[in-house]
C-alpha cells in the first residue's frame, strides 16, 4: 500500500534575482518519513526547503508551481499572513547555524517560551512546565539552568538542542532540517541525528534533511532526492540511490567521499563522473611505507614538548592542554582530532604563537619560538601560514582578491616591484584553479570552495613551509571538498610542505595524513599510522553505541 503524501509539489520553479535557481520539479515528503535532499551548493536544496514554508523573497512571483500541498490543503495562493499561521505550529525549521539562529540578547528559556506564547493552543500557565519539558525532552542537562543561560554559554551541540526544542514545540507536522549537524563533531552529530529521529518517531512527524554529508544522509534517511542545478538528477529510497545509483551526478557525489577501505592517489570528483574520465588509482602500502620511510628519516621541522595551557572561566579552571609531546617532520600530513573542546584550536594557537602556553617548549627547526623576536620572529610569521575554516570570514570583503593576495607579499619583501608580485598572484590563482579575470573581483561574488581557494593561494603566496589547515574543508560540500583536498595534495607534492591538518571529519582526516593525533581533554590519546588510529577512534565508536 503506497504512502499517503504530507507535501506533493509539482512542476515547481522558482526565480532569484531573474536568475532560475530551480527547474519544473516534482517531489513529496510522506507523513511519517525522513527525506533527505542532497546536491552541491547553489543545487537548489535550501530555496526548496524554504518555499513550503513561504520563506522566499516576495515568493508569490518568484515560484511558480502546477501543485503544492501541505497536509491536503494548496499552499499556492497563501499570503505571508496564512504562512506565518503554519510556520511554528505544523512547519518548523532546524538552522545550520544555531549561533546565529539564536538571539544572543535572550534566554534560551525565553526564546523557546516565545514560540509556545505565538502558537501553542495550551494555557500560558503551563508554558513554563512546558518549556522546561522541551528542554528535557531534547536532552539537556539540567533544564532550569539551561533556560536561564545565554547561547554563547552553551556549547554548539547545546546550541543545537535548543533550536530544535523550539522547532518541534508545538508538534509540527513537517520539521525541515537545514544542515544541522554541519558544524559539530561525530559524537554531537550521531547524537544530535538520533535525537531527531527519536523526535520523529514519538510526533509521527516527517522530516526533510538538507545536507551535504552523504554518509549522514544515507544512514538516516528513508529516501533521497537529487538536486542538480534546481533539476532533479533522481529520487530513490536511499538504499537504491547509495547502492544502485543512475545519474552520473549522483555517482560523482558517492564516490567524492574519502573511501575507508582503500587509499585512492586523487579523489574522484563529480566532474570525472560526468565527463567519463573517472579512473581511480589507489596507494600502494608498500609505496605509502616507503615514503614514510623517507619522511621520518628526516629531523623534525616542529617539535612540541610538555606544552600546557589553562583557561579561567569565572572560578574555575579549564585545562586545554596537558603534557602534549610530539613531532612534526617535513613533507607529512599529520591529523589533528578530537571532540569540541578537545584543546584542537588551542594547539594550533599556541604553535602559530596566537596563545602563549602555561608551560613546555616549542622548537622550530631546532630553535624556541618563545624567544623569537623582530626580523626571525617575522620570519617565522611568513614560514607557519594558516587556512581557516570559514573562507568568507577569513577574506576582508572591501579588498579584490589582488590585494589579498599582493599585501601579503609585500609585507614579507616577496617581489621586486608591484608587477613581480601581480604575476605571482596570477600564477597562484591559476595553481589553485581560478583564472587572471578573478584578480579584480571581491569575495562575495565567490562560491565557498572558490574562496577557499583563494585563502589557500593566499597562505602559499609568502611562501610557507608548513600550513595549518584548521578545519578548512568542513564548511564545503563533498564534491568541492573532494576538489580542494586534491588540490592540498598536488601542492604538497610540488612544493613540499608539511600540513598540521585539523579536522572533525575522520574520513577526511585519515585520507588526508600520514600519522593521527587524537586528543580529548587536552590529553593526548593516541599518536599512530593514520589508518591505525581512524580504526581505533571507530571502534570506541561502536562500542559506545552497541
Amino acid at each position: 500500500m503506497p504512502k499517503q503524501a504530507l507535501v506533493t509539489v509539482e512542476q515547481m520553479s522558482i526565480r532569484l534575482g531573474g536568475v532560475k535557481v530551480v527547474s519544473d520539479l516534482s517531489f513529496s515528503v510522506h507523513h511519517n518519513e525522513i527525506l533527505g535532499i542532497v546536491g552541491e551548493s547553489g543545487s537548489g536544496k535550501s530555496v526548496t526547503a524554504m518555499s513550503l514554508m513561504g520563506l522566499l523573497p516576495n515568493q508569490g512571483d518568484s515560484l511558480h508551481a502546477s501543485r503544492m500541498d501541505f497536509a491536503g490543503q494548496s499552499l499556492i495562493p497563501f499570503d505571508e499572513k496564512q504562512f506565518q499561521a503554519l510556520r511554528g505550529k505544523q512547519m518548523g525549521m532546524v538552522f545550520q547555524d544555531p549561533m546565529s539562529a539564536l538571539n544572543p540578547s535572550i534566554r534560551c528559556g525565553k526564546q523557546v517560551l516565545e514560540m509556545l506564547n505565538l502558537h501553542s493552543p495550551h494555557p500560558k500557565k503551563d508554558h513554563q512546565a512546558t518549556m522546561l519539558s522541551l528542554l528535557d525532552k531534547v536532552k539537556l542537562p539540567d533544564p532550569k539552568s539551561i533556560a536561564n543561560r545565554y547561547p554563547h554559554q552553551l556549547s554548539g551541540g547545546q546550541q543545537q538542542r535548543v533550536l530544535i526544542a523550539i522547532a518541534i514545540a508545538c508538534n509540527p507536522k513537517l520539521l525541515i532540517a537545514d544542515e544541522p549537524t554541519t558544524a559539530l563533531d561525530p559524537e554531537v552529530q550521531e547524537e544530535i541525528m538520533a535525537l531527531l529521529k527519536s523526535i520523529q518517531s514519538q510526533n509521527k512527524m516527517s522530516i526533510v534533511l538538507i545536507s551535504h554529508d552523504l554518509n549522514l544522509v544515507q544512514h538516516w534517511a528513508d529516501r533521497v532526492l537529487v538536486l542538480n542545478k534546481g533539476v532533479s538528477e533522481e529520487m530513490g529510497t536511499a538504499k537504491q540511490l547509495f547502492q544502485r545509483p543512475q545519474s552520473p551526478y549522483t555517482k560523482g557525489l558517492i564516490n567524492a567521499v574519502p573511501p575507508v577501505d582503500r587509499r585512492p592517489k586523487r579523489l574522484q570528483t563529480v566532474q570525472d563522473f560526468i565527463n567519463g574520465s573517472a579512473k581511480p588509482t589507489n596507494e600502494t602500502i608498500a609505496g605509502r611505507k616507503k615514503r614514510h620511510k623517507r619522511i621520518y628519516q628526516q629531523p623534525p621541522i616542529l617539535e612540541v614538548k610538555g606544552l600546557e595551557k589553562t583557561f579561567r572561566q569565572g572560578k574555575q579552571y579549564h585545562h586545554a592542554l596537558h603534557e602534549i609531546n610530539f613531532s612534526l617532520y617535513p613533507g607529512e600530513t599529520l591529523g589533528l582530532v578530537g571532540n569540541s573542546g578537545s584543546g584542537k584550536s588551542t594547539l594550533g594557537n599556541c604553535l602559530l604563537k596566537l596563545t602563549q602556553p602555561d608551560r613546555g617548549e616549542i622548537y622550530y627547526s631546532g630553535t624556541k619560538i618563545d624567544t623569537l623576536k623582530g626580523e626571525v620572529l617575522k620570519q617565522y610569521r611568513k614560514d607557519v601560514q594558516l587556512v581557516f575554516q570559514d573562507p568568507f570570514s577569513s577574506l576582508n570583503p572591501k579588498q579584490k582578491v589582488e590585494k589579498i593576495l599582493t599585501e601579503p607579499m609585500l609585507v614579507h619583501n616577496i617581489g621586486a616591484n608591484k608587477a613581480e608580485r601581480i604575476d605571482r598572484a596570477v600564477q597562484l590563482l591559476e595553481q589553485v584553479g581560478l583564472e587572471a579575470a578573478h584578480m579584480n573581483a571581491y569575495p562575495h561574488v565567490f562560491s565557498g570552495g572558490q574562496r577557499q581557494r583563494i585563502g589557500i593561494a593566499r597562505a602559499l603566496a609568502v611562501e610557507p613551509k608548513l600550513v595549518v589547515c584548521d578545519e578548512s574543508v568542513s564548511a564545503l560540500d563533498r564534491s568541492v571538498q573532494a576538489q580542494v583536498l586534491n588540490l592540498l595534495n598536488e601542492l604538497k607534492e610540488t612544493y613540499g610542505f608539511t600540513y598540521l591538518f585539523i579536522g572533525h571529519d575522520l574520513e577526511v582526516v585519515r585520507y588526508m595524513s600520514d600519522r593521527i593525533l587524537h586528543l580529548q581533554n587536552g590529553n593526548i590519546m593516541t599518536l599512530d599510522e593514520a589508518d591505525a588510529v581512524y580504526q581505533q577512534i571507530r571502534d570506541h565508536q561502536a562500542r559506545k553505541t552497541s
